[in-house]
């Protein structure tokens, strides 16, 4: 059994890629090639002479598939260039080349298919290899035996015999990948069989486990301390994709002999790997580099995927923190950053080095301002009231408004729906960040798209709802209404839509300020944060109450013409939040234009929100305008 080689963490995509190629299998199926012929080909030529005439025949037979099955991929930019390692590997083969030139045409060809094709290459969460360990002398130590040695009882009687998996000279160039594929897919012509039943995690920690056979408790020692005291260390190892593609003989060109080491306590515990992964500005740094490496290869898409998570994912946590220190340079990122993307768009080669160059210098600025701020407690605090305050205010306008009216129409039964509505919106929200926490990965683009469409949803909803309320608030109207069919309508389904507009209004704000507040956290300024915390909740019951208390007092029609104002307004707001949230998550085009930014009144410099807003605007007017002419008609002469 032919197992495995890794491809590199510097190539190594995320968990699931955002634009994953039509067949994943094909891809697997190419990467196996590249890994058997990488593994298994000192076994059967040494020294330019073929030792072994069967497998060097499996060789020749995997090199021409690799080839074949590479010419046979969708069309992309790196189409040519694998091709051509592919066959570079097969001529490599055919001349009973080194096994080290053999070996590195297969890494460059195995880590170029993975960048772009991206597929899985690491579990969503680090693995129990105590449950992998289970799994092994359950499936596994029959054959392969109970330490790994291949010497189960039942190898005497399977040819090919089980491979020894504490043979330290296959396992330099043994992947976790490589593991798992074979866990998943077994070995044809072998006894090796497929546990593509047991769960994806389990088959993952049998990887795992079966990954340290080879490394003994003095190697994880040593590497537990390398990790722990070494950047360069960390910076080879920043997360689980990169822990599952590496292997010895491929860390051993970055870090010397000591890579031993390292992998032998990282496969141990990958947890602390999952504790070392890149955030703030070290991400945004290392995907605008990954991105840029991208636009050469000529994978636009994935060029503008990593851009999009060098912001969302690194830059935008730190949005808060540095608005309340330095506003102009946070403008220039954003500006900056939307102008790499279009340039990539628009495959303007010379624009887009120098706007990624650009970037680097600002995030070096942003840094240094963070840095400065970061023994501050005062940051921490004001960061944390900023952010409840720019992400809460529209959500708790609209619930207290829904309120207000209720009260004031005396429809105190439909009152729980709105209760029920922003509660439960609480309660998912923390149910959705500790899943994308502790279950699946969440990236930022996922988070604007929600927040954007949801904006954009509550934006209509309010828009249609002001008018409504204007048209109500002319003389008379409102009486009428209130007596023949309000308490009708609240009994039906308009109580199940103000449920699900303080649903919507609440949730699309909850999960992005926690995941902010998580981001701000990691400042160790926790009592600063609580602090922050708790004058923006006194803040916002105060502007409740005042509402409450004002609307309670004010005349029926009155109520109903501010009302309707407000409601409108805040609909104008939503609208730009709405599109600016679309415009990070890569769905929509932004155009700079200006450098005016106020994101608590959804004002972001793009011309693309300013028409949104001023669309929206408009149609608010005219709507007001009509409803104002058809009173007149109405009123008596």
């Amino acid at each position: 059994m032919a197992i495995a080689i890794g491809f590199g963490a510097s190539l190594a995509p995320a968990w699931a890629a955002e634009t994953p190629v039509d067949n994943d299998q094909q891809v697997r199926q190419l990467w196996q090639l590249l890994d058997y012929v990488a593994v298994d080909y000192p076994g059967a030529v040494a020294n330019g002479v073929v030792s072994s005439e069967g497998e060097y025949q499996e060789m020749r037979e995997f090199s021409d598939n690799a080839v074949a099955q590479a010419k046979a991929l969708p069309p992309h930019g790196s189409h040519g260039q694998l091709v051509s390692l592919a066959e570079q590997l097969r001529n490599a083969v055919l001349q009973k080349a080194p096994a080290d030139r053999v070996a590195d045409l297969a890494q460059q060809a195995g880590g170029l298919l993975l960048t772009a094709y991206p597929i899985p290459v690491a579990p969503r969460l680090a693995p129990d290899l105590a449950q992998g360990q289970r799994l092994y002398q359950v499936h596994c130590a029959a054959c392969h035996g109970p330490t790994g040695g291949g010497d189960g009882p039942a190898s005497k009687s399977l040819d090919p015999k089980p491979v020894d998996f504490t043979d330290k000279g296959r396992a330099r160039a043994r992947s976790i990948l490589a593991l798992y594929q074979v866990t998943s897919q077994g070995v044809e012509g072998t006894s090796m069989p497929s546990f593509k039943a047991l769960p994806d995690q389990d088959r993952w920690a049998l990887a795992f486990y079966v990954g340290t056979l080879s490394f003994d408790a003095a190697a994880r020692e040593r590497g537990a301390a390398m990790l722990q005291n070494d950047p360069k260390a960390r910076a080879a190892l920043p997360d689980l994709a990169a822990l599952t593609t590496a292997s010895e003989s491929l860390l051993v060109q970055h870090l010397g002999a000591q890579a031993t080491d390292l992998l032998a306590f990282a496969r141990s515990e990958p947890q602390a790997i999952t504790g070392n992964q890149l955030a703030g500005i070290p991400l945004a740094r290392s995907q605008m580099q990954a991105s840029l490496k991208a636009f050469e290869t000529g994978n636009g898409t994935e060029a503008i995927r990593l851009a999009l998570s060098a912001y969302l994912d690194g830059f935008e946590p730190l949005e808060a923190a540095l608005e309340s220190r330095n506003k102009d340079l946070l403008v220039e990122v954003e500006r900056t950053m939307q102008l790499y993307r279009s340039a990539i768009a628009a495959k303007q080669a010379d624009v887009v080095v120098a706007k990624a160059h650009e970037l680097d210098l600002l995030f070096s600025r942003v840094d240094g301002e963070l840095s400065a701020g970061r023994a501050d407690a005062t940051t921490s605090f004001i960061a944390a009231l900023t952010i409840l305050l720019r992400e809460g205010v529209e959500a708790l306008l609209i619930v207290v408004a829904m309120i207000a009216f209720l009260r004031k129409a005396n429809q105190g039964q439909a009152l729980r729906y709105v209760h029920g509505g922003w509660v439960t919106a609480l309660a998912a929200g923390g149910v959705t960040w500790w899943i994308a926490t502790y279950v699946v990965g969440v990236s930022g683009a996922s988070r604007e798209v929600t927040e954007g469409l949801s904006s954009l949803f509550a934006a209509a909803v309010l828009l249609s709802v002001g008018l409504w309320m204007h048209q109500k608030s002319s003389a008379g109207r409102w009486q009428a209404y209130l007596r023949d069919k309000l308490s009708a309508a609240m009994t039906r389904r308009s109580a199940w839509a103000l449920f699900l507009l303080a649903f919507v209004a609440v949730y699309r704000e909850v999960f992005e300020t926690v995941l902010f507040f998580s981001a701000l956290a990691a400042d160790g300024h926790g009592s600063a944060l609580l602090a922050g915390l708790a004058v923006g909740l006194i803040l916002l019951a105060i502007i409740a109450a005042v509402f409450l208390r004002t609307s309670a007092r004010m005349p029926v029609g009155t109520f109903f013409s501010l009302s309707s104002i407000l409601v409108a307004v805040l609909a104008v707001v939503l609208a730009g939040k709405g599109v600016s949230g679309l415009q990070e998550a890569g769905w929509l085009s932004a155009t700079p234009v200006g450098s005016l930014r106020v994101p608590v009144l959804g004002i972001f410099p793009t011309l693309q929100t300013s028409l949104a807003q001023v669309a929206v605007l408009l149609a608010a007017l005219l709507g007001f305008g009509l409803n104002a002419m058809q009173a007149r008609r109405a009123a008596p002469a």
